[in-house]
Formats: C-alpha cells, sequence, structure tokens
C-alpha cells in the first residue's frame, strides 16, 4: 500500500512497527520465530545442472537485522551463536525437505558448534529430527565457517568421523580469504573446498589469481577435493573457471539467494556453460612483472639505535649465529648496515674492544647501504644487478616502506629470484613485445581443440623485414616488430581472440570472433599504413630501400607490409596443435604471394613431412599442398558461410 494512501494511524503503526524491528534483538527474533532460510543455488560448471543449495538465514525485510552477517553479529554480543546456528540447521533442513529438489543442502556451522554437537545425544537429536522430515543424512553438507576458532583440532576430526559414519559430508569455507587453514583441510580432508570470492572477482584480467586457482587445484587434487568457486557475478568469471577445471560454481550470476530453491539454472549462466567458446587466459607476462616486487624479500632482521655500543652489536652476532646483518636506525629510518663478517673482522683485531668496545657503533656501519623501497620492481631489481656498486652481494641490502625500515635482503636473493622470475617469464612471454610466447600458445591450441568448438588460427610475417633491420638497425627492427604486436592487439577481441609471439616477426592469432576475416584485413592496413612511418623520407619517396638479399646481391626492396595466412579449424578436424601450426605456416607461405597479403586456406587432415616448432621457426615444406583462396584487395570481407 503507498505510504499517501494510508490514514494518519495507520502511518503511525507502521513507524511504530519499524522501530520495533530496528531496535530488535536476535533473542526477539528467535523467540517469534521470525528467521527464514533461503537458498542459493550450487551449479556444476561443466553441463549447468544443479548440483545443491546453500542455506542462508534471512530476517524480517523491515530491521538492521536483515542479512546472515548482522544477525550472526548481533548473536555474538548476546551470547546466542550456538542457539541460533541450531535454529539455522532446523530452519534451513525444513524449508528445503519441503521442496524435494534431489540435490545437496550445505548448511553452515561454526567449528565450536560441531565440537558441540559432539555429544552423542545433540548428534542423536539431529538424526532424529532428519528422520521425521525424511532426509537422508547423505544429502546434507556441513559447511565448516570461522576456521580461525578451531581451538581442538582433534576432538573436531573425531565428531567429524562420526557423523561421516551417519552420511554427512563436509565442506570447507571462503578457502583463501586469511583465515583459512591448509592443516585443517589437509586433517580434515573436507569433500568440498569454497574457494573465497576474492579469486573470482575480476579473474579473467587477474593472471595472478589464475595461477593461484592452479595452484588450489592442486592441492583439491591431492586430497580428493571438488572445489567450488565462490561470488560468481559475471559470464566472463564463469567461463574462465569453467576452463580451468573447477567443478562447482555460486554466485549472483548463477542464481541469487531465494525462499524457494531454485529448479533451473539462468538462461544467461546455462549459455556460457554450454558455449565452445573458451576464454583468453591472462598469461603472466608483463602483469607477472608489475607484480613482482621488493617486498618479497623482505626478512625481518634486528634494529638498533645509533647509541648502543660495539660490544652490544659483538654479543647480538654471538648469540645468533645465523644472523647475517644489523639495521642501524634512527626514528625509524635507516642510517647505517653492520655486516656480520666485516663486523667480526674489526673486532677481532688487537685492541680494537678495549678502545671501541664502549664507543657507538654507527662509525663502523655502512652509511650508504643499496636502499630499495618494498615496490620496486622487477625491473629495477635486474637494473641493481648491473649497477656499478656490488656491495649488495655481500651487505645485502634495504628494504624500506615509505622511508622507514622493513626489513633486510641478502644479495644472493636478490640474483636468484631476479634470474628465475626472468627465466619463467622468457618461458611463457617474448621478452620484446610480452606477449604469450611458445608454451602458452601451445596450450590455447590444445584447450581449443578439447572445446569441440570452431575456430580460426592465423599466422602472421612480414614480408622484406630482414633488408629494413639490416638498413636501419635492430633497433629500429625492435620497433616495427612491436608495432605488429601493437597492430594486432588494438583489433582483435581480447575476450575472444589470442595472440601469441613465436619469436622474431612471426606471430600467432587464434580467432573465435566471427568477423575474423574483415579484422585481419582492417590489421593488415593498419600496419602496412603505420610501418611507413619507420622509414626516411628518401625511402618513401622511392618506395623502399636497395639492400643486399640473403645471398648478398644487391637488391631493392619495398616497404615493409604484413601478411596473414589463416585456416579455419572445424570441431575434430585435429587432434594435436601442432597439426595447426602447420597448417597455419602453410597459409602464411600462400599469403606472401597475396597481392593483398591475406590468404585463407581450406585445412584438411593431413601427413606432413614436416612439423612446425613453435619452439623456433615454423617449417618450409610441406608433403601436401593444401587449397587456398587468395582475397585480393577488391575482394567481398564478410563473413564467409
Amino acid at each position: 500500500m503507498a505510504e499517501r494512501a494510508l490514514t494518519p494511524a495507520q502511518r503511525a503503526l507502521r513507524h511504530n512497527l519499524k522501530a520495533a524491528l530496528s531496535e530488535q534483538t536476535v533473542a526477539q527474533l528467535l523467540g517469534r520465530k521470525l528467521l527464514h532460510a533461503h537458498y542459493q543455488p550450487i551449479v556444476r560448471l561443466k553441463d549447468g545442472e544443479l548440483f545443491g543449495h546453500e542455506s542462508l538465514i534471512r530476517g524480517p525485510q523491515e530491521g538492521t537485522l536483515r542479512t546472515c552477517d548482522a544477525i550472526f553479529k548481533q548473536a555474538r554480543r548476546e551470547g546466542l551463536t550456538l542457539r541460533l546456528e541450531q535454529v539455522c540447521l532446523a530452519e534451513g533442513v525444513r524449508g528445503w525437505a519441503s521442496a524435494r529438489r534431489g540435490t545437496r543442502l550445505f548448511l553452515n556451522l561454526s567449528a565450536h558448534t560441531i565440537v558441540q554437537i559432539g555429544d552423542r545425544a545433540s548428534l542423536s537429536g539431529i538424526l532424529q529430527s532428519l528422520l521425521a522430515v525424511a532426509v537422508n543424512p547423505s544429502a546434507l553438507v556441513v559447511e565448516i565457517t570461522e576456521h580461525e576458532h578451531v581451538a581442538d583440532l582433534p576432538r573436531l576430526i573425531d565428531v567429524a568421523t562420526s557423523m561421516r559414519a551417519e552420511g554427512f559430508r563436509f565442506a570447507l569455507d571462503d578457502f583463501g580469504d586469511g583465515r583459512s587453514s591448509l592443516r585443517l583441510w589437509a586433517e580434515l580432508r573436507p569433500e568440498f573446498v569454497k574457494i573465497d570470492k576474492y579469486f573470482v572477482r575480476d579473474l579473467p584480467s587477474q593472471a595472478v589469481k589464475v595461477q593461484t586457482l592452479r595452484g588450489i587445484m592442486r592441492f583439491a587434487e591431492s586430497f580428493g577435493t571438488e572445489l567450488i568457486a565462490e561470488g560468481i557475478e559475471t559470464g566472463g568469471e564463469l567461463q574462465v573457471l569453467r576452463d580451468l577445471g573447477i567443478s562447482l560454481g555460486q554466485g549472483y550470476f548463477l542464481g541469487r539467494p531465494q525462499s524457494e530453491p531454485a529448479s533451473s539454472v539462468p538462461q544467461e549462466a546455462r549459455a556460457v556453460i554450454n558455449s565452445s567458446e573458451i576464454a583468453v587466459l591472462p598469461e603472466l607476462t608483463r602483469a607477472a612483472a608489475a607484480d613482482f616486487t621488493v617486498s618479497r624479500l623482505a626478512v625481518p632482521s634486528p634494529a638498533v639505535g645509533p647509541e648502543t655500543s660495539v660490544d652490544e652489536i659483538a654479543r647480538m652476532f654471538s648469540a645468533d649465529p645465523a644472523l647475517r646483518a644489523v639495521m642501524i636506525v634512527d626514528e625509524e629510518r635507516p642510517i647505517g648496515l653492520l655486516n656480520r663478517q666485516a663486523f667480526t673482522d674489526r673486532y677481532a683485531k688487537p685492541f680494537f674492544r678495549e678502545l671501541y668496545g664502549r664507543k657507538s657503533c654507527l662509525p663502523f656501519a655502512n652509511t650508504t647501504p643499496l636502499t630499495l623501497d618494498r615496490h620496486t620492481g622487477l625491473d629495477a631489481m635486474t637494473a641493481v644487478l648491473t649497477s656499478s656498486d656490488q656491495r649488495y652481494l655481500t651487505d645485502g641490502f634495504v628494504v624500506t616502506d615509505g622511508g622507514r625500515y622493513v626489513g633486510l635482503g641478502t644479495g644472493e636473493q636478490l640474483v636468484r629470484v631476479v634470474t628465475e622470475a626472468r627465466i619463467e617469464a622468457a618461458r611463457h612471454a617474448n621478452p620484446l613485445t610480452f606477449l604469450p610466447g611458445n608454451i602458452p600458445i601451445t596450450e590455447h591450441i590444445a584447450r581449443l581443440l578439447a572445446s569441440g568448438g570452431a575456430f580460426v588460427a592465423c599466422y602472421c610475417d612480414l614480408n622484406d623485414f630482414k633488408p629494413f633491420n639490416d638498413h636501419y638497425g635492430y633497433w629500429r627492427g625492435d620497433e616495427m616488430i612491436r608495432l605488429v604486436a601493437r597492430t594486432l592487439v588494438s583489433h582483435v577481441d581480447a575476450r575472444r581472440d589470442f595472440i601469441g609471439h613465436v619469436g622474431g616477426d612471426d606471430f600467432v592469432v587464434l580467432f573465435q570472433s566471427s568477423d575474423w576475416e574483415a579484422r585481419c584485413a582492417r590489421i593488415i592496413a593498419a600496419f602496412n599504413a603505420r610501418a611507413r612511418l619507420l622509414y626516411d623520407e628518401d625511402a618513401l619517396s622511392r618506395g623502399g630501400i636497395a639492400a643486399h638479399d640473403r645471398h648478398g646481391v644487391p637488391r631493392f626492396f619495398p616497404c615493409t607490409s604484413l601478411s596473414i595466412g589463416a585456416v579455419p579449424i572445424q570441431p575434430r578436424m585435429y587432434a594435436h596443435p601442432e597439426d595447426v601450426a602447420t597448417a597455419a605456416a602453410a597459409a602464411k607461405h600462400q599469403a606472401k604471394h597475396a597481392t593483398s597479403g591475406l590468404a585463407i586456406q581450406a585445412a584438411q587432415p593431413q601427413d606432413v613431412s614436416a612439423q612446425v616448432d613453435l619452439y623456433g621457426t615454423a617449417a618450409e615444406t610441406l608433403a601436401v599442398e593444401q587449397p587456398c583462396i587468395v582475397v585480393s584487395a577488391s575482394d567481398d570481407l564478410s563473413m564467409r558461410p
């Protein structure tokens, strides 16, 4: 009823009701039975089928105690957490039993409450309540919350064992939120682990989160656990989780909590799950380098004031053989570094203790140590390794945060970490363009083949690039290659299309976009126009440069242009990534003879005399020539059937 349609008496009554509700306690909600369960679906990500529902308690719509978090926060103040959880358990089972959806029901219980249930009378009472509503314990999953409060882990394991014997299953909630315990996972061996929503948010653009999820998946495989990704709110997040192989998902995109358990998954979510299109996973390339900072190398080390005596420093080193350095600070700011070896060498000299033992240690410290802010990135760390001042190798280096002392790092750490990071980056990304390299290219082709969907493999190569590189030098040659990368990135759909840099001037684009052919034409036109800007005026006036060919013969070479060989790949046409790469390389050779620079080659299963080595260069010869369409500048570039 609209507010203006109410009588003054009715408006007063509503106002008083709202006021009463806003002042309610959990004890009042329990006494008046004003709590009710809502159910959020948990979905299988491989097929979109409902797997279960999580029971979430809700309070009255009007009032402050509406959400689960608010209700439990107030319950802790009133000392009613145990009673509240028992009511939530009963209410969740009651509403779910009446719906009879045939799925599992996930019920939240704290570790403390589970231990309380450990008394056989409590467990027997729960079993009798389930029997009364004809619910089998094997349909229930107990979701353990508030892991940080597990005071008696052995007792929790004992109770869980007893409950498992009756058919209950267990889930660990919010794994990765900073409070969850890997030890609890290892000892409890829950059937399910819920991944905290932090790792799902913005997943399509977060390479570090993708790698973290892969690590969690390895743990899950070792422990025989199914993973449930929480907080799925977009189709992109759902697609990445599906493609990573996460078993189950939960979140608003898959269904919001509602008073009746859902009977189906929203059509929008089902369309993503059933699509043969795969996600373009973010790679640990430039993003990973940006995320890696000195803060990871900082180790807390003792700090002393400048008034500390030489004898006191000697006692510190003597008491801790593992102590390599001591920092001298003044109001939290580093002013000197005492290296163990240099200090002990001086301290052992004749009469040194007698002369300086009671004096300040500051005159014997390195007052200009290498100092790095905790946010210093990988590139700056690499520059340190090549600097003329190499004292950090023996003294170590100081880590600060806004000028304040944080900890120390060792030279060995710095050398090892930078080297390992560079090697790992080189395995996965081309160091010139930071585009995914050979390993990610192969992995993405394999995922495309496994998805069973159609895609287009394109091999991109520069025409007459070597003469340009020889004439202008490697620096401008590198700029030409980076121009290819920028042009490709600006003309593809980052959500659907994958770009890889094989090496040199060879690039691979794997299209899932339906308008791929028009995109290729635009890529060629845009690159050819921009590439001319890298030539000098004399070369532009002549339309190219004079240079020697591969055989040392002087020749005239036109301005560098781009060729793209494209191969539409149909489902089940190829079984191995190298077959796709070989077909694309063959199309590239045809494209070099095309006026427009674009050749579309019909893909056919074939035997080849040589494979494309994605870790080197493309094979030059094929046993069987394949049919090829050479596209001229006047051809219609609309989608082909």
